[in-house]
């Protein structure tokens, strides 16, 4: 990890040996600690990454032998992390995934007793704690205890499958990546009445079957798979499972930005999303659409301090205020479930919502070239562009032009890369505006 910087855009995140080890785990347990007084009780749950147990060891002995007691849940997908610390009035609950990321990656995201992720103020707080080694040993008499609590999975999917009215016999094929949803999703959806068909659905850190990242590249399986048996949705999780993507019933991967512009239709009131998110958005939602920057915790603080109905973004990581505070691509695949099983197609859902030519690409950058690279990034853009109507650095650099198109250029906060996200109104346009943000990318790096 860099020496001043734990935290990326959703938690800890990096190569194991390297960047996360069982080191940084145990201090991160201790920081933990001390920041919630030495005291109190928190819920632990990991994905299927083959380190997550020795992690899981060390966080629990940082956590313990600071005084404070552990809930181990198990494996478990996140939202089920930010549920049983809810529901078990827990003080934290501590995740051990790094999502999409591939198999030698690990990290550890940080949640609210109110189920949502920690903000980067309280982030920002454990890094100090860390980096000064404040915490402090609890005495032998005074150390925390060890549960387990096997019961709460049984609680989650119950509460799920209350949550939708699906019609019985829809038939959906689920991808889980052999990641942290691979035994509850399947099992969730046919409890609320679905003919399930699963893929890569055996847990397995080596994520044999596909890489964890929901994407067409990835998903080539469960596009022929959906086609093949007849299914009504396709449904693909990440790593650890507070993702969702769909494939239609035609064997396409849906557009991000018009899923959730969808999904978000279906609401009553205001919606939350990232800077990120295509003009389909406000094209389509009956109240206002607040823009945040990119990450969850993000989304999650708006959804809060506005009172939204609901919050997402494209990359498939809904917010189901309803439910509980944390992302999950569980339930955001059983409302898909319950939409398309109600409504119609999936197919000729999406084709109602309007649809532009978009671009997202990534351009390889290391954490410190990030950095310099993205300094006078502003600068740069707007001299590149003469028609610029709105300046937008709330996260990253995002340009609005006159026509309507738009341009985001934003250092990822968990890969080594920088990324371009752009719209318009025309595939010649589009291009033309790629083409000028990857030469200075280029230039500057």
């Amino acid at each position: 990890m860099a020496a001043e910087k734990l935290f990326g855009t959703s938690g800890i995140r990096g190569k194991i040996g390297s960047e996360v080890t069982c080191e940084l785990a145990l201090n991160v347990g201790k920081s933990l600690a001390h920041y919630l007084g030495n005291e109190g009780r928190v819920v632990i749950g990991y994905d299927t990454r083959t380190t997550n147990q020795m992690l899981d060891q060390a966080i629990t002995a940082g956590l313990l032998e600071s005084g404070v007691d552990v809930i181990k849940i198990g494996m478990v997908p996140t939202p089920l992390v930010g549920y049983a610390t809810e529901k078990l009035d827990a003080d934290a609950g501590i995740m051990l995934t790094a999502s999409h990321n591939p198999s030698p990656y690990n990290g550890i995201k940080l949640w609210n007793k109110n189920a949502m992720a920690y903000t980067s103020a309280q982030e920002n707080e454990i890094e100090e704690i860390y980096f000064n080694k404040s915490y402090t040993s609890a005495t032998w008499d005074k150390v925390g205890r060890l549960s387990v609590n096997e019961e709460i999975k049984g609680q989650y999917v119950d509460d799920l499958v209350n949550m939708v009215d699906i019609k019985e016999g829809f038939k959906v094929v689920i991808d889980c990546a052999s990641g942290a949803g691979s035994e509850i999703s399947p099992l969730v959806f046919r409890k609320a009445g679905c003919e399930v068909t699963t893929l890569n659905s055996q847990p397995d850190g080596f994520f044999p079957g596909r890489n964890p990242e929901p994407n067409a590249e990835n998903l080539q399986t469960l596009m022929k798979t959906v086609v093949a048996i007849g299914a009504d949705l396709g449904i693909a999780h990440d790593g650890d499972a507070d993702r969702m993507i769909t494939v239609d019933e035609k064997g396409n991967v849906s557009p991000f930005d018009s899923l959730l512009a969808l999904i978000s239709k279906e609401f009553d009131g205001d919606i939350v999303t990232t800077v990120d998110a295509g003009l389909c958005m406000d094209e389509s939602v009956k109240g206002k659409v607040f823009r945040t920057p990119v990450g969850d915790v993000n989304v999650a603080e708006v959804i809060i301090e506005k009172n939204a109905s609901f919050g997402g973004e494209p990359s498939g990581t809904w917010l189901h205020p309803d439910f509980c505070m944390c992302p999950d691509g569980i339930l955001s695949g059983l409302r898909m479930a319950e939409l398309v099983s109600n409504k119609g197609k999936l197919s000729e859902l999406l084709d109602e919502i309007p649809s532009y030519p978009n671009v997202r690409e990534k351009i390889t950058c290391s954490k410190e070239a990030k950095i310099k690279v993205m300094e006078n990034m502003e600068d740069l853009l707007t001299d590149a562009f003469d028609d610029i109507v709105e300046v937008n650095s709330v996260d990253g650099v995002r340009l609005t032009f006159a026509d309507d198109s738009w341009v985001l250029v934003r250092p990822s906060g968990t890969e080594d890369y920088v990324r371009i996200t752009l719209e318009s109104r025309s595939e010649e346009r589009a291009e033309e505006i790629r083409d000028a943000c990857v030469k200075i990318i280029n230039e500057n790096l």
